[in-house]
């Protein structure tokens, strides 16, 4: 097993299952590369060579900051325009946060073909592992995600032709976990508890396939 299999199966157990519908793989209207796997239209080339502010692409508005980014990502964004001109980073959190929301229900209720679609192979056994040790104790979780409270790249990185960045979560979980029988035995159904991770996504630049794997998570 993985390092990255060891400290996921770890958060898991601590935090019954919390950690780990939307708009993913969907014709929405919004689809390009980043993230959103199957439909995209195309975008305008973004220019970073003239000395210019950076255009829209590097800075739509979710927060208050007016940022999609923390300042530590700027400089790994700018190389990651200059190598692949159709990234958008406000499209590319619009699928994160859908991809948040898609793997935490598909961990949730078991949804291995949503997981595969999704996650890279450490990952995708990583979530089975836990799934099948769930399993065996006859549990269930009846998870719900309030909100995503906020969701910023964190930083990026380029290495030879592969591209990983990684999104800071702040999210609330009602998290319940019952067992074969259907009685609560963890959580609550009432409060939801604060949870706040890493997850990094990566992806080959310039391949046919767009869709951004999740690589890891880490607990912030």
């Amino acid at each position: 097993m993985t390092a990255f299999s060891i400290v996921l199966l770890a958060m898991i157990a601590a935090f019954l299952g919390m950690r780990l519908y939307s708009v993913l793989g969907k014709r929405t209207g919004h689809e390009q590369e980043p993230v959103l796997p199957r439909e995209r239209s195309a975008a305008s080339p973004v220019r970073l060579d003239d000395g210019d502010t950076p255009p829209s692409p590097l800075a739509p508005a979710p927060d208050a900051s007016g940022l999609v980014y923390e300042p530590s990502a700027e400089a790994g964004l700018r190389q990651l325009l200059a190598t692949d001109r159709n990234f958008d980073a406000g499209r590319f959190m619009e699928g994160a946060e859908a991809a948040y929301r898609m793997i935490s229900e598909a961990y949730w209720k078991g949804d291995r073909d949503t997981l595969r679609d999704l996650c890279d192979d450490d990952s995708y056994e990583a979530f089975v592992a836990a799934i099948e040790a769930r399993a065996a104790r006859g549990e269930t979780l009846d998870n719900r995600l309030i909100g995503i409270d906020s969701a910023k790249i964190t930083s990026v990185d380029i290495d030879r032709n592969e591209a990983r960045i990684t999104v800071r979560y702040r999210a609330d979980i009602s998290a319940i976990t019952r067992d074969a029988d259907g009685k609560l035995i963890a959580g609550s159904m009432s409060d939801a508890a604060q949870t706040d991770d890493f997850w990094t996504f990566r992806r080959q630049i310039g391949s046919s396939d767009p869709n951004w794997l999740l690589d890891e998570i880490e607990a912030a």
